[in-house]
């Protein structure tokens, strides 16, 4: 019975962590109507030393955008749960060469869910500064669900075919509709917006 109640709680506590994911795109979207949203689809490698590599496409127009994100350390234990990650992603315009990073968290083991991240309390000083820079600056807020995950020959095909660089590192291949609402690579000045 007590297992029961375990598992319930469990649950509930899932539920209500991806609550504050699908409240905050609520709000922004309600708030922030007049910065531009871009939706699409995303394909996006997860690699297996937690970094994501991929690609954003963005309908009806079909401009693609490279995705780059790298896993952030946390020497402590995180209290989020197991699957928890903070990353650091660069979206890179190809037209432009112009990049920006957002911190987001990455929840899901190979169906990895993004979302922004509020604060990064408990991660290293220069991590919660990185966080703390981005919100003051432009908010750019990401949404990322898997709908289709590939994985062994599926991954590896879709790998080749599409992210060539990537074959046979052993990725896992999610798929999914991605949000991007507040980035704007006319406000970044030179090739890159560099975050230090």
């Amino acid at each position: 019975m007590e297992e029961k109640d375990e598992l319930t709680q469990i649950d509930k506590v899932e539920e209500d962590e991806q609550g504050v994911c699908e409240a905050e795109n609520v709000i922004t979207e309600g708030v922030e109507e007049e910065r531009s949203k871009m939706e699409g689809m995303a394909s996006i490698a997860l690699l297996p030393d937690g970094s994501i590599s991929g690609h954003f496409v963005r309908l009806p127009h079909s401009v693609c955008y490279g995705i780059h994100g790298t896993e952030l350390a946390c020497e402590r234990e995180c209290s989020r749960g197991e699957d928890y990650r903070l990353v650091k992603l660069t979206i890179i315009d190809f037209n432009s060469k112009k990049e920006q990073d957002v911190v987001v968290e990455r929840r899901g083991h190979d169906a990895a869910r993004l979302c922004n991240v509020d604060h990064a309390h408990g991660w290293e000083k220069d991590v919660v500064n990185l966080v703390d820079q981005k919100q003051q600056k432009n908010k750019i807020v990401i949404s990322f669900e898997c709908e289709t995950l590939k994985a062994d020959e599926a991954a590896e095909e879709h790998v080749r075919r599409f992210m060539p660089k990537l074959t046979g590192l052993d990725a896992v291949v999610n798929i999914g509709k991605m949000s991007i609402t507040g980035l704007d690579f006319n406000t970044v000045v030179g090739p890159t917006e560099q975050s230090s």
